[in-house]
């Protein structure tokens, strides 16, 4: 094990290189060329994406994952560290997890379990676009493992699983009419009101499992409808956004949102299911995890939004969420990250490995 850098410098040196969604070749180039300069990892290239791996016979296979991406830059492109706190695009989501596992990579040679090292491409944007499921789809036995962590930003503790995300359009039909003479059509913009009001006061559900509670949450997030000023519009889309918790599953959670649609649709009326995101139980039970709890005594807490510890379950993979940075900052112009932050998730990283 070579000297260890400062986690934090090294954080701000991968947010000043850029790497926005479909534009993190440059960057992907450099990484790979620090990876290949290791005699202990064996790296193979898929697009954008990087697998590196060690092969030291050891009994565990722990993975590393971690997207090199980040959403556009909002004036926010170069790091700026002030007074412990690094500002810039992609600070916390996830540059300084991306700096724990280049470290790792760079400087672990005879850790205590074997890795697998993952940089994936454009997780940001639409799922169908994913360098993780493009590594799946090309070569699923890379991602071989016993568990698998991601640098997810979780400020340095476990945010254990993820909850599912499904994406609804709905379109009411109406009928066309002059404004003057409204009666002789249907406004299918009227008709909404029910629908929104109905979803609108759809109750919360918030199950606990493992000591996880997570929130879900049924929203509407866009409108289109109408036709001219004069004319009764005769369609309208709405479209709805389900955030489902992991003790359902897909099919599930899609019936419980088309029971509280169905009610208010006529004939000629469409629900699309367009976009689904499975969700992840907490999978905290594998030994190399629950050490991350017993011993190095982290929080615990749910997984809200969506991950890809997802996909790793959908391969019979446990994984949870632990990286630098607070979520709630990610994605926005102030965007920034905790020197103490990214240093708690690099030890306890560490502490796995010797």
């Amino acid at each position: 094990m070579t000297a260890a850098p400062d986690i934090f410098e090294l954080t701000a040196e991968l947010v000043d290189f850029p790497s926005v969604s479909f534009e993190e070749g440059p960057f992907v180039d450099w990484i790979e060329s620090e990876l290949r300069a290791r005699p202990h990892l064996s790296v193979t290239r898929i697009g954008d994406n990087l697998v590196a791996r060690t092969d030291l016979g050891r009994s565990t296979r722990l993975i590393l994952a971690g997207h090199t991406d980040t959403v556009p830059v909002n004036d926010n492109g170069s790091a700026r560290i002030v007074d412990d706190v690094l500002w810039g695009v992609g600070s916390a989501d996830m540059k300084g997890g991306l700096a724990v596992m280049l470290d790792v990579a760079r400087r672990i040679t005879e850790p205590a379990v074997d890795l697998t090292f993952v940089f994936y491409a454009r997780e940001e944007v639409a799922q169908e676009h994913s360098g993780l499921a493009e590594i799946i789809s090309v070569d699923p036995t890379l991602l071989d493992g016993d568990c698998a962590i991601l640098g997810e930003p979780t400020d340095g503790q476990i945010e254990a699983g993820c909850q599912g995300a499904l994406r609804f359009e709905i379109t009411l039909a109406g009928a066309r009419a002059h404004t003057a003479r409204p009666w002789m059509g249907r406004n299918a913009v009227h008709r909404l009101a029910p629908l929104l009001a109905a979803i609108a006061d759809w109750e919360v559900r918030s199950p606990t499992l493992d000591g996880c509670t997570y929130r879900e949450s049924l929203q509407c997030v866009g409108v289109e409808g109408g036709v001219a000023g004069n004319v009764v519009p005769d369609r309208v889309t709405l479209r709805v956004h389900h955030r489902f918790a992991p003790d359902r599953s897909v099919a599930e959670a899609e019936a419980h949102v088309r029971s509280v649609i169905d009610p208010h649709l006529d004939e000629g009326d469409t629900v699309e299911l367009v976009d689904i995101s499975p969700a992840c139980p907490p999978s905290l039970t594998h030994p190399l995890l629950r050490r991350l709890v017993d011993e190095r005594g982290l929080e615990v807490s749910a997984k809200l939004g969506w991950t890809d510890v997802a996909r790793f379950a959908e391969l019979g993979i446990p994984a949870t969420n632990l990286g630098a940075g607070d979520a709630t900052v990610a994605h926005t112009r102030d965007e920034h990250l905790h020197r103490a932050s990214v240093e708690r998730a690099h030890t306890a990283i560490l502490s796995l490995l010797t």
